[in-house]
């Protein structure tokens, strides 16, 4: 193991550390019969859904907390294990990161969900992202994908027009800096969002040639490291060098991020379809539009990352089972995927939902329609090491500590280490 992996491993572990102190001694689970303990990441667009649920359920009280997605994924295992967890839970899809679907649920944490009336309805391709060895765990309400969302106010003072293709995207980036405006926030401060460009290239740059490099992998007939990943690495590094982003984007947070692009002071954002309502928030008269992200110069060829999003899982210790199954089923009900969907500004993974979607998604929802989406990349590794290297050595590339082909050897090497 390189020293640069040594140095990122100790950071790891001393932020668990710290986190594991700050919660230790507050058992988030407790509460009398009418009180549900939540934790979760979906601020800005869970409390509707906590006060619709509140409102259905009258003396019900729902203690909820909100944090980075980050901050969650380090503190929910230690909560689990020492029995501090609360009822309810953010949980992601498939086996990506320390909170996600495989991780959780393998040591018992999860409560099996697969007797709820919604669990057999889950599409197939959903259904394995929800599920550990045959049993479901998670509330899949919410399809999102990843692409450039373009704030269409600032677009216009600007006098420009989304890239259609790669060479055009470089030449936008050139054009939006050259008159003050850079094209894209980028907040990595928050690791989580390094990935996100990245994936919005290699969508294109990977997949758009061999719809079965995931296959590979898991055969070892492929590697990150000798693989189209290298050109996506490099074509990120170009887009920094070319100015699409703003300066300092590692002190630059998700938060902040979300206001460069909303109040015009960036021409948009690299993000989730779910930073539009989170957008609309801060700048409630804004219209925001979103768009693959080009990575070549044949637009035939463009695809989009498109896969279930974080749902919700139900501690196995629950204080509250009963109260936990009643909201993640008020989740996965008509009304509540609908109302959850339209707060977020994600598609609902069930048709019952009859969600309203935003217009600025037209182009995502076309892609879906048309079968030019992949899944998110991380989100069926064999561990969660491999991202959180990626993660870590993503802000190791932009503050010039580390190398992409270094960073993809290391992600190789996590990769072959198996679940």
């Amino acid at each position: 193991m390189t020293t640069r992996r040594l140095s990122a491993v100790a950071a790891a572990l001393t932020a668990a550390t710290l986190m594991a102190a700050c919660s230790s001694g507050t058992n988030a689970g407790s509460g009398g019969k009418n009180t549900l303990t939540i934790a979760s990441v979906d601020q800005g667009s869970i409390e509707p859904v906590v006060k619709a649920f509140e409102a259905a359920n009258p003396g019900v009280k729902v203690n909820l907390t909100t944090s980075g997605a980050d901050q969650h994924q380090q503190q929910i295992r230690t909560q689990l294990s020492s029995g501090t967890a609360p009822d309810v839970m953010s949980v992601w899809p498939g086996n990506g990161n320390p909170g996600a679907t495989y991780v959780i649920a393998k040591p018992g944490y999860l409560l099996d969900l697969s007797d709820q009336p919604w669990a057999a309805q889950l599409p197939d391709a959903f259904k394995k992202l929800a599920q550990y060895e045959g049993k479901t765990y998670n509330a899949l309400f919410g399809l999102n994908g990843i692409g450039a969302v373009y704030n269409d106010e600032a677009m216009r003072k600007a006098g420009l027009t989304a890239p259609g293709t790669w060479t055009d995207l470089l030449a936008f980036c050139r054009a939006a800096a050259g008159k003050g405006t850079p094209a894209f926030a980028l907040g990595i401060q928050d690791n989580w969002v390094t990935q996100l460009a990245l994936y919005a290239l290699v969508a294109t740059d990977v997949y758009g040639t061999d719809k079965d490099f995931d296959t590979k992998m898991q055969n070892g007939q492929a590697t990150f490291a000798g693989s189209a990943w290298a050109n996506a690495m490099a074509k990120y590094q170009e887009m920094n060098t070319a100015g699409c982003f703003q300066k300092s984007p590692l002190s630059t947070s998700y938060e902040a991020s979300q206001t460069l692009a909303a109040t015009g002071r960036t021409l948009g954002i690299i993000q989730g379809n779910w930073v539009v309502a989170l957008l609309k928030q801060k700048n409630p008269s804004g219209t925001f539009t979103m768009k693959a992200l080009p990575a070549t110069d044949d637009a035939a060829r463009f695809l989009m990352p498109a896969a279930a999003g974080m749902g919700y899982g139900v501690n196995a210790k629950a204080k509250n089972r009963e109260l936990s199954l009643k909201f993640v089923n008020f989740i996965m009900s008509p009304e509540g995927m609908k109302l959850f969907n339209e707060a977020q500004g994600s598609l609902p993974t069930l048709p019952t939902a009859a969600t309203t979607i935003d217009p600025g998604l037209t182009e995502l929802t076309t892609y879906v329609k048309d079968n030019r989406t992949v899944p998110f990349m991380d989100q069926l590794w064999p561990n969660a090491k491999v991202q959180q290297t990626m993660l870590s050595g993503l802000q190791e590339v932009f503050s010039d500590q580390a190398t992409a082909a270094e960073v993809l050897k290391d992600m190789d090497t996590d990769y072959k280490a198996g679940s």
